[in-house]
């Protein structure tokens, strides 16, 4: 008799090439022993990287969208396609280090009002990726993750507030209670996903995990960076088929998370503010990307 699974892993695919299967493949090292369910969403990918679960189908499953429903919509369709009480929702282009879901889910357990916990992401290089950040607002471009003011001043409290994730490493915690962690890599207790609904789909790609977290907040829960959970992420595997696409798509989740949660009332010129602010800076990006 099969046991019913306590994982499930939900990965949204769009042209990761063999990224995918490296990252299967570090989930499946991960869970071994245990019960658990796997869902790739296949967005309309066209290099083939969806034939890499294939060598997993004894957990893994295909759903094959027709068209590129965006990464919120993908992981919907996962959850509502799986069961099991611990999700790990994560990038194809992550794979998971020795240890990582284990140390995920101990923090989960140790903390009952913890909905989401995330591991500590590097980059390729070795480098601290800076998955665990705080709300977003207007200056969040200037000094978040890769805002251009936070590497010339990285020390000044709005930029570490931005990013909080080496804070949390230099104070030698288990744990730290963040406002927000990356969606490339995440553990999160269904029940607490299912209480708000799942990811928003207003967010075609990007922006939808600090949304999630925000609401998840709301609701009286709260979010966990766990720097002793390791994750490596390839950035941005899936978005180099579609550029521009994927530069208008995050100033556009941008928006709405402003509109939604910094000025929420329609005719605040707030708005205004961010539109043009975010219109500018996506319009010089697109020309950046142009030239390249």
């Amino acid at each position: 008799m099969t046991s019913d699974p306590i994982y499930a892993a939900v990965l949204v695919n769009y042209n990761a090439g063999a990224e995918l299967e490296r990252a299967l493949r570090s989930i499946s090292d991960e869970l071994a022993g245990h019960p658990w369910e796997g869902v790739v969403v296949d967005n309309a990918s066209t290099d083939g990287s969806a034939a890499a679960v294939d060598a997993h189908a004894a957990h893994v499953r295909l759903i094959g969208n027709t068209t590129n429903a965006g990464f919120a919509r993908g992981v919907n369709q996962g959850l509502a396609a799986t069961k099991a009480p611990y999700v790990l929702i994560m990038n194809p282009d992550c794979r998971l280090m020795a240890g990582a879901i284990g140390t995920l889910r101990a923090a989960l357990d140790a903390h009952a009002q913890c909905a989401i916990a995330g591991p500590r992401i590097l980059n390729p290089d070795g480098s601290v990726q800076g998955s665990a950040r705080g709300d977003p607002d207007m200056l969040t471009g200037l000094f978040g993750r890769t805002g251009m003011l936070r590497r010339v001043v990285p020390f000044l409290p709005i930029a570490r507030r931005n990013v909080v994730a080496e804070e949390a490493i230099r104070s030698g915690q288990e744990s730290a209670v963040v406002d927000w962690l990356s969606g490339a890599c995440m553990l999160a207790r269904r029940d607490a996903l299912a209480a708000v609904n799942g990811f928003d789909e207003r967010f075609f790609l990007y922006w939808e995990d600090a949304d999630l977290c925000r609401r998840l907040r709301a609701r009286g829960y709260h979010v966990r960076y766990v720097p002793g959970a390791t994750a490596i992420h390839r950035v941005g595997q899936s978005s180099r088929t579609a550029r521009a696409f994927a530069i208008r798509a995050f100033h556009e989740s941008a928006y709405v998370y402003y509109a939604t949660h910094v000025a929420p009332a329609p005719l605040s010129p707030k708005r205004a503010v961010a539109r043009a602010i975010l219109h500018t800076r996506c319009w010089v990006q697109l020309m950046a990307a142009a030239l390249r």
